[in-house]
């Protein structure tokens, strides 16, 4: 770790940490990524994009890009912490993905979920992650 003559540095969460990773659309899911990746989780953010939607000449024209792949667990993560009208469209492309990719593990991570994480290991509160 680089000088840090505060301490501050040395006292933050191991997540809070910056490390080399993908241009993450939201904060938290760095966090996310940085607990995974704490924890020996291995992960891809965003890997590929799930068509949903094709128009009458067999073209993609709507899909779902899950937030992480989890190759050692064969399984995709959606992180959402938006608000709930948001959450019921997500909602929709996930029942979507389901019906259309079976085959396929997903699991949702609510906002409840992502702050008793946040709790759980001391990180403060969801407007500090968004910070």
């Amino acid at each position: 770790m680089s000088e840090d003559p505060d301490g501050v540095a040395s006292r933050r969460h191991p997540s809070c940490l910056d490390r080399p990773t993908a241009d993450f659309a939201h904060p938290s899911e760095r966090v996310l990524a940085n607990l995974m990746t704490l924890y020996g989780v291995s992960w891809r953010y965003e890997p590929v994009e799930f068509p949903l939607v094709w128009d009458d000449n067999g073209r993609a024209i709507r899909g779902f890009r899950p937030d992480f792949y989890l190759p050692e667990h064969r399984l995709f993560v959606e992180l959402t912490v938006s608000d709930q009208r948001l959450v019921t469209k997500k909602n929709q492309k996930v029942r979507a993905f389901r019906a259309l990719y079976p085959e396929l593990e997903i699991v949702v991570v609510y906002q409840r979920d992502f702050v008793a994480l946040l709790r759980r290991h001391a990180l403060g509160t969801l407007g500090n992650v968004a910070a």
